[in-house]
């Protein structure tokens, strides 16, 4: 019989894993899974994928699914590769799956060690706290594609977040597949033209990400994602 230490231990140790796996690839893979290091393998990716495409498709989205399940540094760079792989279709399609993929399996992990006895101290509890969880509760899908949506919330934040409130498993996966499209979208189309830049030894131009023609599409799901949560607001205040 596991004593209640020893149970707690081992729903958390998923989780666990997951932080201690961050922690080093960000001290030990920081400068190993970057642009130049694609830069330099290119020709050999190449190779491999025109070897054997089924193969290099599966090895890619296993890779991605990793580093997004372990928080690792390069997934930009990772995004890149599969555009510049495999094209912007399917390369969009491969990317969003191992992003996804990988994100379920925080979510997963962490509502393991933390989120299912967090969420019950949460419900059982009063005061502002109580009352956040409740505003996030009644507008969940909103407040799950407005993180997806908004680049200033990191990409573990938007994982951890919904697993230590209670969220769904399927709106926590329908959100995240629909609302990482628009920014893999661009990564995607990025690195479909890395060829060029490859030839010309310049940087890809990832300032697109702030042009108009991208970053105004994105600001209107934003609104849209948002909408939903002001007109609930306006029409509890009339209620009052």
């Amino acid at each position: 019989m596991h004593t209640p230490s020893r149970a707690s231990l081992k729903r958390g140790l998923p989780f666990l894993i997951v932080i201690v796996a961050a922690l080093l690839g960000a001290w030990f893979l920081r400068d190993v899974l970057t642009f130049e290091t694609l830069r330099a393998n290119h020709d050999a990716l190449i190779a491999l994928r025109d070897q054997n495409y089924a193969l290099s498709i599966v090895l890619f989205v296993i890779a991605y699914i990793v580093i997004a399940a372990f928080s690792l540094p390069g997934a930009t760079v990772v995004s890149l590769a599969g555009g510049f792989l495999f094209g912007i279709f399917p390369g969009l399609f491969l990317n969003l799956a191992g992003a996804t993929i990988g994100a379920i399996g925080i979510f997963l992990a962490a509502r393991a060690g933390l989120g299912e006895r967090l969420a019950a101290r949460i419900d059982a509890s009063e005061g502002s706290v109580k009352q956040i969880k409740d505003g996030i509760d009644s507008n969940q899908w909103s407040m799950l594609f407005l993180m997806r949506l908004l680049p200033a919330v990191p990409f573990f934040v938007a994982n951890l977040i919904p697993a230590l409130l209670d969220v769904p498993l399927h709106r926590y996966a329908i959100s995240t597949f629909l609302g990482i499209i628009p920014g893999t979208l661009v990564l995607t189309s990025v690195g479909a033209g890395l060829g060029d830049v490859f030839e010309k030894g310049a940087e890809p131009d990832l300032s697109v990400f702030v042009s108009p023609s991208v970053l105004v599409p994105i600001l209107g799901l934003c609104v849209l994602a948002g909408l939903p949560i002001l007109i609930k607001a306006l029409r509890s205040r009339k209620g009052t």
